[in-house]
C-alpha cells in the first residue's frame, strides 16, 4: 500500500516540530509523541528513537484500525492519538509532551484555572487535569478524551500534556502556550499569592475576541 498523497510534506513538518520541541526541553529522554492525520489513518512518531536522529522516513503510518501500513514500531501512545481522531473529527494533529512545568502540575493532579486570559486558547475556562491511567493503555485514551471534552488541551495526571489542533502548527503552538501558562501559574503559587481568577463572563468575552481575531486573520 502506498503512502497518502502529500505525505512527504507532512512527514517533514512533523519531524521538524518534534525536533523543535525536543530542543526546547519539552520532550526529554525520547518522551512525548506527535501525530497528524494522513489519508484515512495517521502519521505518528516511532517508539524509542531519539528525536535528534529522526528522519521523515522513520515515521509510522497507521491505518484507522491501528495496523502499521509503513514504518516500524509506533509510539506507545498511538491508542491515545487514535481515540482523539475518532472522537474529534475537527482535529488534524495531536502533540503530546512531557514539558517540565506542566508535567509538575500534572503530578499534583492540578489543572490550570482561569488565572490568565490566555487559558482560553485551550477552548474553555480552564485546562483540566485528567484522571490517572497507565501510559499506552486504552484507559489513558479514555481519560484523555474526558479531560479534552470542550477543550483543545489537557494535562495528563502524573504524565504530561496533550494539545490538539486543526494543523500541526496549531497543536505545536498550543503545547508551548500550555507550558508557558503552567510556568506562570507555578510561579504565582510559589510566591504565596492567591491567584485572582477570571469569571465565566470575562472568559466568554475573551473567547469571543479570539474568535473575532481568527475571522479577521
Amino acid at each position: 500500500m502506498t503512502r497518502p498523497g502529500a505525505a512527504e510534506a507532512k512527514r517533514a513538518e512533523l519531524v521538524r516540530l518534534a525536533q523543535a520541541l525536543d530542543a526546547a526541553g519539552m520532550m526529554p529522554s525520547k518522551s512525548g509523541n506527535l501525530s497528524c492525520r494522513a489519508g484515512d489513518g495517521m502519521l505518528i512518531t516511532p517508539s524509542g528513537l531519539p528525536y535528534a536522529a529522526m528522519t521523515p522516513g522513520d515515521l509510522v503510518w497507521l491505518g484507522p484500525d491501528g495496523q502499521v501500513r509503513s514504518g516500524g514500531r509506533p509510539s506507545s501512545e498511538w491508542r491515545l492519538h487514535q481515540a482523539i481522531y475518532r472522537a474529534r473529527p475537527e482535529v488534524a494533529a495531536v502533540v503530546h509532551t512531557h514539558s517540565p512545568k506542566a508535567t509538575a502540575l500534572s503530578c499534583a493532579r492540578r489543572g490550570i484555572p482561569a488565572f490568565h486570559y490566555m487559558v482560553a486558547l485551550a477552548g474553555g475556562d480552564d485546562i483540566r487535569c485528567s484522571d490517572y491511567a497507565t501510559f499506552g493503555t486504552a484507559e489513558l485514551a479514555e481519560a484523555t478524551l474526558r479531560a479534552l471534552e470542550g477543550r483543545r488541551a489537557a494535562l495528563l495526571a502524573n504524565h504530561g500534556v496533550v494539545a490538539v489542533g486543526s494543523s500541526l502548527a496549531a497543536a505545536y503552538a498550543l503545547a508551548l502556550e500550555v507550558e508557558n501558562l503552567a510556568g506562570q501559574y507555578l510561579a504565582l503559587l510559589a510566591s504565596g499569592l492567591a491567584p485572582v481568577l477570571l469569571g465565566e463572563a470575562e472568559m466568554a468575552e475573551v473567547r469571543a475576541q479570539f474568535g473575532a481575531y481568527k475571522r479577521l486573520g
